[in-house]
């Protein structure tokens, strides 16, 4: 079921990253009809009336947690459980549940022990490079921005290019992975007028 829920993943980045997805579906070793029968498989549970809690649903399909850890957003408490996928060694699937199994948000994150990516220019930023957390981090003050989907996130941020002139940028990311970034005029910074970063 790993391998499926992988599948799922990749389905929704192939809208912005499609080499790369192929790139990773053939390692998996399956075809594209088998990523979309897994992704239909995944749809027909999520909407169910009858199906599992969304928490009861990825340990079903992942099993048991690697890890479990309390955490504390503002004033609320929930767990952050965390799963590894084969094929991103270095991130982990990380889910926070809040009380009553309602699931909170639902992303891949760098795994505890991993070494996280050097990000100073906007060159640094290809496509998996890096994770939501660490794009904000690496750029400082961060505005996050709605995503097309609930699985999806953007991030406003200025940054620097290899020769120092700094850029107004829109990130986007599918499931917490950086998919494209586009430079946005100051103006107006809002994705629609966002031209691709070279």
């Amino acid at each position: 079921m790993t391998l499926d829920f992988q599948l799922v993943l990749l389905r929704r980045m192939a809208d912005h990253n499609p080499d790369l997805v192929d790139e990773a579906r053939r390692a998996l070793g399956v075809s594209i009809a088998e990523m979309r029968e897994a992704n239909k498989r995944w749809q027909a549970m999520v909407r169910s009336p009858r199906g599992r809690s969304a928490a009861a649903r990825y340990r079903s399909v992942l099993g048991e947690p690697e890890s479990v850890e309390p955490r504390r957003i503002g004033d609320a408490e929930c767990e952050a459980r965390r799963w590894p996928l084969p094929l991103w060694p270095d991130l982990r699937f990380e889910v926070l549940v809040g009380p009553r199994g309602a699931v909170w948000n639902e992303w891949l994150v760098r795994a505890p022990h991993a070494v996280g990516p050097e990000l100073r220019t906007l060159e640094d930023l290809v496509p998996w490079s890096c994770t939501v957390d660490e794009l904000a981090r690496a750029f400082p003050p961060a505005r996050p921005l709605e995503g097309t989907a609930p699985t999806r996130w953007g991030l406003a941020f200025t940054a620097p290019d290899r020769d120092g002139v700094r850029h107004d940028v829109v990130a986007e990311f599918t499931w917490g992975l950086l998919q494209r970034t586009a430079r946005v005029s100051r103006r107006d910074p809002s994705p629609g007028s966002a031209s691709p970063t070279p």
